[in-house]
């Protein structure tokens, strides 16, 4: 018996098969491409989102041993906050999904920070007036595109984010849902009753008609339709947005416990159990899971919204590398980074700053800056900007530390890992598989069928692959980067 997991990411498209053991069987990969028709704008095509989810699966069930059994369930993890717009009968999408980095909301937030409806907006969410989350992005819809908007409230058009958008696909159509911790990151959820706000509804402008179902983290809630789904007709099983299904994976079920995802952006989740523990410095208080039983289990999180993202501008935008898997030797080839320090608000800073007007910033370049320079600069700087939300959450969550877990693509670089564990002062455990937002997953829609009859039995399946120990840390250089960050602010509108 297996189950597939569908982790559908900012650039790509994974799918798992885990056996009984936990173990990864078989996985399958495709990205899709990003969109940025103005500054500041990043959109994504939703049909490509769903060819590169079929190709993910048809690989992983493809390589699939022949002695391992076919899924029996899915589970499915995605971007957050991403916004997708789709005709309830067809399923096509008439505009793209507005991507959670995308930056054009900035002034609709101005402007209701302006009016004073932030403290509102914090105490019934759990989050701040940011481009960052759902609900500014159909604002912006309804008063830039009235012929879409006029479908959305006819009823025409169902709105979600992108883990409502593929249950839709695999089911035919048959589900609009959602799970708590993907309905958490709108904007328009009122986490402490655990239902859709008609305040913030109103606010907003949104038709509250237009969202979909909210239903528990894991639990049978929907039956893929094997004509639209790869031949697969299984339950779903399991849903969360891919921080909290990360949290799962890392087996953080109890109070205290903590991850830090390295992905596109890096997001440092501390469970905070049935108890939402507020924040006033820049720390978000979200929903982690909700049970079967409706009881809501939370989580205070820092999102650091370009980390991994910062390397793939490396690769790409400067070309000054080839590949991630070269940043290790290449930060190591040097002693320090020569006074280089990069700030990577690519999207604007997000926590502890959230400034949307802040803009990328590399200083301290001389004739002698090479390229090595600037790749360990990037490296230390995802470090430090991990080391900034931690710290915050100890100061003001006052939760404490004793490790950190670690996963995601980045976290394969011990170089990183060992920078930061010097900037906590504390061990950080690297997983011992980095896929653990997609082992999320798999292992809340084996719950939620019985495959795994408790959280204890997963537990038993988590394990750490190697720990980091912190070196003596210099103070003065985190002060260096704290000033880089000051200079990145405000950029967008000087």
């Amino acid at each position: 018996m297996t189950i597939l997991a569908v982790d559908a990411g900012t650039t790509g498209v994974t799918a798992l098969v885990v056996n009984l053991e936990g173990q990864i069987v078989s996985r399958g990969y495709c990205e899709f491409p990003q969109y940025f028709p103005h500054e500041g704008w990043v959109e994504h095509e939703p049909e490509e989102i769903w060819a590169a989810t079929l190709v993910a699966v048809n690989t992983a069930l493809g390589t699939l041993p022949t002695t391992v059994d076919r899924p029996t369930a899915v589970g499915i993890t995605n971007q957050r906050e991403t916004i997708v717009l789709w005709d309830r009968q067809t399923l096509a999408s008439p505009r793209r999904a507005i991507v959670w980095q995308d930056r054009r909301t900035a002034g609709i937030c101005d402007q209701l920070r302006s009016d004073g409806y932030e403290p509102r907006v914090a105490a019934l969410t759990g989050l701040r007036l940011d481009p960052y989350f759902s609900a500014t992005k159909l604002s912006w819809i309804n008063l830039n595109e009235p012929a879409v908007w006029a479908d959305v409230t006819s009823g025409k058009l169902a709105v979600g984010t992108v883990d409502s958008y593929l249950v839709a696909k695999m089911t035919g159509g048959a589900q609009h849902i959602t799970d708590a911790s993907n309905a958490s990151r709108t904007l328009l959820f009122d986490i402490h009753t655990g239902t859709w706000s008609s305040e913030l509804c109103d606010l907003f402008r949104v038709p509250i008609d237009c969202l979909p179902t909210v239903v528990s983290s894991y639990g049978i809630v929907g039956q893929t339709d094997p004509s639209a789904f790869a031949g697969l007709e299984i339950p779903v099983a399991g849903i969360a947005g891919d921080q909290q299904s990360a949290l799962f994976g890392q087996g953080c079920f109890e109070v205290g416990t903590s991850k830090c995802t390295y992905g596109t952006g890096s997001f440092v989740l501390v469970n905070t159990g049935h108890t939402p523990a507020a924040s006033s410095t820049g720390l978000l208080t979200t929903i982690a899971w909700q049970e079967p039983d409706g009881a809501i289990v939370y989580a205070l999180e820092g999102a650091v919204f370009v980390t991994g993202a910062a390397i793939q501008w490396l690769r790409d935008g400067l070309g000054i590398i080839d590949s991630a898997g070269e940043t290790e030797a290449l930060a190591r080839s040097v002693p320090d980074s020569g006074g280089v320090v990069f700030v990577p608000a690519l999207t604007g800073l997000g926590a502890p700053d959230w400034d949307p007007h802040a803009r990328g910033t590399i200083l301290g370049l001389t004739r002698g800056t090479t390229r090595a320079h600037i790749v360990r600069a990037t490296l230390e700087a995802i470090a430090y900007e991990v080391g900034d939300v931690i710290s915050l959450m100890m100061r003001e969550g006052e939760v404490a530390v004793p490790t950190l877990r670690v996963d995601g693509g980045a976290a394969a670089n011990n170089f990183l890992c060992e920078v930061q564990a010097t900037t906590l002062g504390v061990p950080v455990q690297r997983a011992q598989a980095l896929e653990t937002t997609g082992l999320g997953a798999a292992f809340l829609a084996g719950l939620g069928t019985r495959f795994w009859p408790d959280r204890e039995s997963i537990s038993d399946l988590v394990s750490s692959a190697q720990t980091f120990e912190p070196g003596p840390r210099d103070e003065r250089v985190h002060q260096r980067w704290r000033a880089a960050v000051e200079r990145s602010k405000g950029w967008a509108v000087i």
